[in-house]
Parts: structure tokens; C-alpha cells; sequence
């Protein structure tokens, strides 16, 4: 890949590329089991419950009937002194108009590995109908599961804004109280089940990962006692087996049958020297930026920028202008794209238009790779 500068001065420039980066067969040999894949049944749970915000400056839900229910509900229950009619109902004249409550909706989510009772997470609020949720202090709220009939947890606490821009939605740091254990067991009829990262999942990588696990031949990251660890010798069978490009199921070996998770930590650190990563280009358009895979490759192509021309290299330079090759050492007919994008930022070219011409590369089907675009 080479780059032509069109000059009226036809002048020669000189890009010198000086990167400092781990090599990619470092960065793979440091790879671990446990690097890219997780436990089936660890996985995360929400807990919701509508509840009441107040100390606001103003910005409630003001003639909001849900509201003035629940504020008279919440005094009932703490002791308040609302009014009551003659048939024992409140009476929500009174109670309309507070411009200085709303009604939110309050979630938590608790961690993949669950969490014990005691124990306190963050909880997030989303107001109704309310303009602001500023200085405002959520009241006690009960936290339910998915079947709604179970209390998981309590919260209550000052709201903090995530966002200013955006004052109708913040959050209590270790706001919600555990009320009832959560416990996500990764064991199930003595056999535990690996489930890849999306952006791991293939055929190939869940293969790899059960041929490794049933002859596992790193004894210093094995079992600590110097021995090579073969379950696939020792079992006459294999103890795991990939069932597609996302799940490997693994059979516990008898003797970890009381003790799973010291079975799983050495799974965990079982090496993945033989996992190529993915060829995939990320850009976030929003952000401006762009992510490259190391392996990702493009044709040979001729890009035009402005008074910019970017083409594969020909016989005697090639017509018009002064070359300038870019990383020589690597295959001209296989130039990779980090090159490329490396000679355009040397160039000063605004990331926008390093993404338009990733785009226009991948459009044309010259991008060998996964493009993502957010």
C-alpha cells in the first residue's frame, strides 16, 4: 500500500510510522479460558418497584391522581395524618398538586454471581412524569422479581443526577438493601456448561476451548503438583464437548464432585494460545472512533482523497506524484487496514473520513472483516 501526495510543488514526503505496541502473539499467548467465557446460570437479574421521590424544588408530577394516592399510602404507612372520608378513604384533594414529589421507577440489578441478603447494590431512577429528580431523596421502596410476589430488596437514599442534561433519570450509590439471597448456581447434574462471549463465538473457538480442556498439558497452570492433567486419557472419553459456537458442555471428573470450584478455577486458567482474534472494524460515529483488529486485511484498492491518492503499489511507481510506501515488510497483496488508517491520522485526515472511506472499502466488499457501525 502506497501513498501518493499530488503537490503542485511535487514535493517527496516521508511517513514514518513509530507504534509501540505488544505483539499479537503476546497478547493471544495471555489469553485464558476465562478471558472470554462465562458460567451458564451466572448470569445477571433485575428487581424493579415504583416508588415516591421527594425534596424536589418544584419539578414533581404536580395534579398527578397516581401520585396523590401513593403520598397518601406512604403516610398512612409511616405514620402521616392524611385525611379520611366517611367510608375510610383518603382524600386525595389534598393531596394534589404536590409540585415537590413524583413518582419514579426504581430498578437494581444484581451482579452475575448473585448476591446475599445483607448485602447492597446500586439501583437506578427514572422519573414518570416529573420534570427533575434534583436534590430530590427516593422514600423506602420494595423491590420485586420478575413474577412481581417476592420482595428481593429495599430502597431509599438521595438521588444523584448521572446526567444533568438529562434530570429525569439518576441513581443511589449501594441504594438498594438485599432482602432475600440470590443464588445463581453454575453447577448442574455434576456438569458445568461454558458459554462464549458474542464477540468470541465461532465453531472453531468452541472446539478449541474441549480439546483443551480434555488434555489440558500446562502442569504449572493445571493442578500446582507439576503432573500433566489428560482427561481425555484418563476417562478413556472426553469430559467436554462443544455443542455449538457459543456452549461447551463439561462434565465434572468424580473427584471434584464435592469440590466444583476448584475443578472450574483451573479451567478458568487453561491457556488459549491457538484462538485467532476476531477481524472485526468497530466505529462509533458519535464519538469518532475507530477500533481496528490487527488482522484485518483489504484488497487492493485505490482510495481518492481530495488531492490524496491512496493505491497499490505498481510496476516504476505508478503514474504521477512521489510514492511513499507505507510498512514495506508486509505482503503488498495482502495490505492490512491498520496501515492504511495509520498513514491517513500521519496525514491529518479527520476521523469521519477515515470511517467513510472504511465504509466505502467494506461497501465495495474489499474489507476482509466484520464491520460494526454504531
Amino acid at each position: 500500500m502506497l501513498v501518493n501526495l499530488k503537490r503542485p510543488y511535487q514535493c517527496l514526503c516521508l511517513i514514518v510510522l513509530a507504534l509501540t505496541v505488544r505483539s499479537a502473539e503476546q497478547a493471544r499467548a495471555d489469553l485464558r479460558i476465562g478471558d472470554i467465557c462465562r458460567y451458564q446460570g451466572q448470569e445477571e437479574n433485575t428487581i424493579h418497584g415504583i416508588g415516591l421521590v421527594v425534596g424536589l424544588k418544584g419539578t414533581g408530577d404536580g395534579d398527578f391522581k397516581s401520585t396523590s394516592r401513593s403520598l397518601g399510602q406512604v403516610l398512612l404507612r409511616l405514620g402521616g395524618n392524611p385525611s379520611i372520608d366517611m367510608q375510610g378513604k383518603l382524600v386525595e384533594k389534598e393531596l394534589t398538586n404536590a409540585k415537590n414529589v413524583a413518582m419514579v421507577l426504581v430498578q437494581a440489578t444484581i451482579p452475575s454471581q448473585g448476591a446475599i441478603q445483607g448485602d447492597k447494590v446500586d439501583c437506578s431512577i427514572s422519573a414518570l412524569s416529573a420534570k427533575s429528580l434534583e436534590g430530590g431523596n427516593l422514600v423506602q421502596t420494595l423491590l420485586l422479581g420478575p413474577r412481581g410476589d417476592v420482595v428481593f430488596g429495599i430502597a431509599n437514599g438521595p438521588i444523584s443526577l448521572d446526567n444533568p442534561k438529562i434530570p429525569t433519570t439518576g441513581r443511589i450509590a449501594n441504594g438498594c438493601k438485599m432482602e432475600q439471597s440470590v443464588k445463581n448456581p453454575f453447577v448442574q447434574d455434576n456438569r458445568v456448561t461454558l458459554v462464549l462471549h458474542p464477540t468470541h463465538s465461532s465453531f472453531a473457538t468452541a472446539q478449541i476451548i474441549a480439546d483443551r480442556i480434555n488434555h489440558f498439558d500446562d502442569p504449572d497452570e493445571a493442578n500446582g503438583t507439576g503432573r500433566t492433567t489428560d482427561y481425555r486419557n484418563k476417562k478413556q472419553r472426553a469430559i467436554a464437548t462443544a455443542i455449538d459456537q457459543t456452549h461447551i458442555v463439561v462434565n465434572i471428573p468424580e473427584e471434584y464432585r464435592e469440590t466444583p470450584v476448584q475443578f472450574v478455577s483451573q479451567i478458568e486458567r487453561i491457556p488459549l494460545v491457538n484462538v485467532a482474534n476476531q477481524k472485526r472494524v468497530y466505529i462509533n460515529e458519535r464519538n469518532d472512533v475507530i477500533v481496528i483488529g490487527e488482522d484485518v486485511t483489504i484488497a487492493p484498492v485505490a482510495v481518492s482523497y481530495g488531492s490524496l491518492t491512496i493505491a497499490p503499489q505498481t510496476p516504476g511507481g505508478g503514474p504521477g506524484g512521489s510514492f511513499v510506501g507505507v510498512s514495506p515488510k508486509d505482503d503488498p497483496t495482502k495490505p492490512k487496514l491498520k496501515n492504511l488508517v495509520d498513514a491517513l491520522n500521519v496525514l491529518s485526515v479527520p476521523t469521519k473520513d477515515i470511517a467513510a472511506i472504511i465504509k466505502g472499502i467494506h461497501k465495495q466488499g474489499n474489507l476482509y472483516g466484520e464491520l460494526i457501525i454504531e
